[in-house]
Formats: structure tokens, sequence, C-alpha cells
């Protein structure tokens, strides 16, 4: 690691989910050149209940999957949930491998951190109730209304939003990759799944994306979803 703070990375994963958006960046920042992967994967098993084990909830009272375990050098130890503020501080704390502009540089520090979050609630709201309404809830309480609306505002107002972007650029804040590309690029496909964003310039950002050696570790165990 290079973080001289930081020991030891365990992130608390399950294949697919909002945890692989964190396990690409970590990728992107910690796997070694022998291969190795630089940080620890604990699967929680989401479909058996795994994350509402006591230990967990005591991690994420959200019960939900990314959860960060940092080791400092002190030996203290931290619990961070939440992906894209994971993802946030990952790409500062790592700020030597470049994924995130300087905080100094508040033009491109606004437009980082705003693709970020866009990704990390507005976003991943529509494309969460589009999931429970057509997938999850029992079929008695599911809302095809309220699952259609979510699909017509990702339709009607993010798509043209990201579609202009990477028209313009290669990747979603410019032509350099940062760690908004994981958060986005994993929401594009998560869309893709439904139908949405499939346009062509959503196509060829995601093969650029699919190319990175990070990407391809971090969806390795994506057969195992649903396991």
């Amino acid at each position: 690691m290079t973080h001289a703070s930081i020991t030891a990375l365990t992130l608390h994963h399950y294949p697919l989910s909002r945890s692989v958006r964190v396990k690409w960046l970590l990728h992107e920042i910690l796997s070694t050149e022998d291969g190795g992967d630089g940080f620890a994967t604990v699967r929680v098993p989401l479909m058996q209940g795994g994350q509402f084990a006591d230990d967990f909830i005591k991690k994420n009272p959200n019960h939900g999957v990314p959860v960060l375990d940092v080791t400092y050098a002190d030996e203290t130890t931290q619990s961070i949930y939440e992906s894209g503020a994971i993802m946030i501080w990952l790409a500062d704390a790592y700020a030597d491998h470049g994924l995130a502009p300087a905080v100094t540089d508040l033009r491109a520090r606004a437009d980082y951190l705003q693709m970020i979050q866009l990704g990390a609630s507005w976003m991943d709201m529509m494309l969460w109730q589009i999931r429970l309404n057509e997938d999850l809830l029992p079929r008695g309480v599911r809302s095809e209304a309220l699952a259609q609306f979510n699909r017509d505002k990702i339709k009607n107002e993010i798509e043209p939003q990201l579609a202009a972007r990477l028209s313009a650029h290669a990747y979603i804040c410019g032509e350099q990759f940062t760690a908004a590309d994981c958060m986005t690029g994993h929401n594009v496909g998560w869309a893709r799944a439904y139908g949405l964003c499939q346009g062509d310039v959503f196509t060829q950002y995601r093969s650029r994306l699919s190319k990175r050696d990070a990407f391809v570790k971090a969806y390795a165990d994506g057969d195992s979803f649903g396991t």
C-alpha cells in the first residue's frame, strides 16, 4: 500500500451489487504487480440474510454492502459504509494514483463530486426502485407505475446528461479516468440490464471500461450472483 497510515483494507462484498463499484476502485489502486489484490475481500451472503447478522449490523446499521474495514498504522480500525463515501475517501487517501482531482482544483473537484453523487444517490435510487418493483418485492405490493416513472426519469433526464458528457470525452469527467467512472460505469451496466442506456455512446463507454484490468478483476465473480 502506498498510504503510510493505512495498513490493511477489507471489503465486505457481494458480486454485481453496489460493492462492485468499490472493488473496482480498489483494484485500480491496489492491485499488485504479481497479480495479487492488495486488499482482502469477505463475501457477505446476501441471499441467505448474512447482511442481518449481528456482527455485520454493527459495521453497517443499514445492513447493506459495501462496507470497508480500515486498519490504521496506530492499530485502530474503522468501518466505512455507503459506496459513494468509500470511493471519495479511497481516491483521496491514495491521491498519488490520480483518480480524483486535487482538492485545490475547485472547478474540476466540483464536477467530479457532482458525478459521483449523481450516481450514488439520484441514479442509484431510480435503478433501485426499478429493481424493487420489477424483481424483488412480492407481486402484490409491486408498483408498475413507480417502476415506469423511474424508467422514464432515467431515459428522459439522466441518459441525456451522461450521453452529452460521453459524446464529448472518453470518460465521465473528461479525458482522464477517475473514481467517478467506477460509479457511473457500474450504474450504466445496471441500467443496460434493464434495457436503459442502450445508445452507442453507452456501448462504447462500457467497452472502454471493460478493457481495464481492474474492471475485469472486479467483475470476475459475477457468475456467482444469486448464490
